[in-house]
C-alpha cells in the first residue's frame, strides 16, 4: 500500500513538473517504476501514465497547439517508435539512456554558445521525430531530448507545452499498439497505468496553473535547468 501511495504521488508530482517544463516527468518516473514493477513492466506502465499526462497537457493547452508541427514530427516518429517498440520487446537497451543524457548536456551548452543554431527545417524536424520515437520506445520517455528543438521553433509557454505533449501522445499511442501486439503490455501493467491516469491528469492541471504565470525568460531558464538535471540523471544512472 505504501509503495502504491509513493507511486501515485510520484505520478502527480512529475506530471506537474512536465506541465511546467514540458518534459522531465518520464525521466524521473522511470527509476521509481523500475523499482516497483521491474524493467519491462516499468516501461509499459510509464507509457500509459505518460499518455495520460501528455494528453491532459494537450487538452489544457489545446488552443495553442501547433498542429502542423505535430504532423511534421509524426512523419518520423510513428514508424520509428513502432520499430523501437519491436526491438524493446526482445532486446531492451538501457545503456542508451547514457547517450541521451550526454546529448542533453551538449545541447544546452550548444544553445548557450549559438542560441539560434538548433533551428531546423521541416525535413530535419521529422528526423528529430524519428530519433526520439525510436529512443522513446527503448527508454520510456525522451521529452528532454526534443525540448530544445521545439523551443528553437519559437514556441513558448502553452504553445510549447501543448505542442510537445501532442507529439509525445503520437509516440506513446504507437508504442502501446506495438507493445500490445508483442505481449509486452499485460493486463497488470495496463491496469496500473490506468489507475495512475487521474494523478497524472491532476498533476498536469496543477502545472498548467503555474506555467501561465511564468515570464518568458524565466520559462526558458526553467526548461534549460530541467535539461541539465535530466541529462545528469540519465548519464549517471543509465545502463
Amino acid at each position: 500500500m505504501l509503495s502504491m501511495v509513493a507511486v501515485v504521488a510520484a505520478a502527480f508530482g512529475t506530471a506537474a513538473l512536465s506541465a511546467v517544463a514540458g518534459f522531465g516527468g518520464g525521466v524521473l518516473l522511470l527509476p521509481v517504476f523500475i523499482a516497483a514493477f521491474g524493467t519491462r513492466d516499468a516501461v509499459a506502465v510509464l507509457t500509459i501514465a505518460q499518455l495520460a499526462s501528455n494528453g491532459s497537457r494537450v487538452w489544457f493547452n489545446r488552443r495553442e497547439v501547433d498542429r502542423r508541427l505535430v504532423g511534421v514530427f509524426a512523419l518520423g516518429a510513428v514508424p520509428a517508435a513502432g520499430a523501437g517498440a519491436l526491438l524493446f520487446a526482445t532486446a531492451p537497451l538501457p545503456a542508451l539512456t547514457r547517450v541521451i543524457g550526454v546529448f542533453l548536456l551538449v545541447t544546452v551548452a550548444w544553445r548557450r554558445w549559438k542560441p539560434h543554431a538548433v533551428g531546423l527545417d521541416d525535413a530535419a524536424f521529422a528526423a528529430v521525430g524519428a530519433a526520439s520515437g525510436f529512443s522513446s520506445a527503448l527508454v520510456g520517455s525522451v521529452g528532454p531530448m526534443v525540448a530544445p528543438f521545439f523551443l528553437a521553433r519559437g514556441l513558448l509557454r502553452g504553445a510549447y507545452i501543448g505542442t510537445e505533449a501532442a507529439a509525445a501522445v503520437v509516440m506513446h499511442l504507437t508504442k502501446l499498439v506495438v507493445f500490445g501486439a508483442a505481449a509486452v503490455l499485460t493486463v497488470t501493467s495496463t491496469s496500473i497505468g490506468l489507475a495512475l491516469a487521474p494523478a497524472s491528469a491532476a498533476g498536469a492541471w496543477t502545472g498548467k496553473r503555474i506555467v501561465d504565470r511564468l515570464p518568458a525568460r524565466v520559462f526558458v531558464l526553467v526548461v534549460e535547468a530541467g535539461l541539465i538535471a535530466s541529462g545528469l540523471l540519465l548519464a549517471m544512472t543509465g545502463g
